[in-house]
């Protein structure tokens, strides 16, 4: 089906998905394998368990829920397939280098997970606001974030806000399970915000990938599709939309689970995927992240989130509300010492807060270049 914004979403039977494709299962033997497919089948059937919550989700009525555009053209695919977003010639040929379609840049990180965060070095160049929180043992995360369609002011350049679910060294282990909103042009073609998930267990070197563009993360829903434009979308001084985002490590088959707004199951990524994550994450992060590639050898005008410093508050700024972890019982819990990161403030920055309705929240996000951002 195609969706007004010229997609086209093919509806693919659930265990042709490219997720049973991925090399664990290709080079086993046949018995191996045909049991390995069989256990992700069983995975894909029986339903995790959900984290439990002690706090009650008050929220705003100028507040509403976002959704996905797709479904203008026609709802859902039938029940036993997943939609998956058709990917173009158009879009292969965008890639600024072929081998890495689909993936994020390759970045020579340094610090640990159990340390405060990201730093880089590449010929792309990374800028983040965040919030993190880290030196326990976490099994998921969960907040609420509003959409935005930041402007991003070169092709190869996004604009992106998400959870991260992280274990391992910034070197060359890191594990990393990601999800959220993004603008990417080189990826998609437009300037849509569009919903992603991301996967590494190498720091972005070889592993992982967006959203189904390689074999990993296991689509169980047949309504929400990975990589769909996300609508309505949020206004300055205008009404607020917002998706609700949780990842999760099941009690019961290990496996991590990602929920889309209220209650969607959307798929996991199996245990096996991973090093590190196997276990546990040694750090959680929510916040905005852009690339800059530097073209006109100044700081980029692409926007982080709704392109407003955090200090303008709620209709201006972008936020992330409601944050919690998940712990050891699978209990969900607000943030404890939470530490605020901003590499460039005078581009993008931070603020915390916390109220008996939001909970944990900050606000973050930036234009870029300005007076104080040469």
């Amino acid at each position: 089906m195609q969706s007004p914004d010229g997609d086209v979403f093919d509806c693919v039977l659930s265990h042709l998905q490219p997720a049973f494709d991925h090399p664990l299962l290709k080079g086993h033997k046949p018995l191996t394998k045909l049991l390995s497919v069989i256990y992700l089948f069983i995975s894909l059937q029986d339903p995790p368990e959900r984290p439990k919550s002690n706090e009650t989700s008050g929220t705003e009525e100028i507040i509403a829920e976002s959704f996905q555009q797709w479904h203008d053209s026609g709802g859902s695919c039938p029940e036993g397939t997943v939609p998956i977003r058709r990917t173009t010639e158009k879009d292969v040929l965008r890639a600024n280098k072929l081998r890495r379609f689909g993936k994020k840049p390759i970045r020579h990180l340094r610090r640990d997970s159990s340390g405060n965060g990201h730093e880089v070095c590449n010929y792309h160049y990374q800028s983040h606001a965040v919030v993190f929180v880290n030196g326990e043992q976490y099994y998921g995360a969960k907040a609420k974030l509003n959409v935005w369609a930041p402007k991003v002011t070169d092709p190869y350049e996004f604009s992106l806000s998400q959870i991260w679910v992280i274990s391992g060294s910034f070197e060359n282990d890191l594990n990393t399970i990601e999800a959220g909103w993004q603008v990417s042009p080189e990826l998609y073609g437009d300037s849509y915000p569009r919903f992603f998930t991301y996967w590494t267990t190498d720091a972005y070197q070889a592993t992982g990938c967006y959203n189904l563009l390689c074999s990993g993360f296991v689509q169980t829903n047949n309504k929400i599709a990975i990589g769909a434009a996300i609508s309505p979308r949020s206004s300055y001084r205008g009404r607020q939309f917002d998706i609700g985002l949780m990842v999760w490590k099941d009690p019961k088959h290990g496996h991590w689970w990602l929920e889309f707004g209220s209650g969607l199951l959307v798929g996991y990524w199996p245990a096996f995927l991973f090093s590190h994550l196997r276990s546990h994450a040694s750090m959680v992060q929510f916040g905005g992240e852009i690339v800059n590639s530097r073209s006109t050898g100044a700081h980029t005008y692409t926007q982080m989130g709704s392109g407003h410093f955090a200090g303008e508050g709620f209709g201006k700024s972008s936020y992330f509300r409601n944050l919690q972890t998940v712990d050891w019982d699978n209990n969900l819990l607000p943030l404890n010492s939470m530490h605020l990161q901003a590499d460039h403030p005078n581009c993008y920055d931070v603020r915390q807060g916390r109220n008996t309705v939001w909970g944990t929240y900050f606000y973050y996000g930036g234009p870029g270049r300005n007076i104080r951002c040469p």
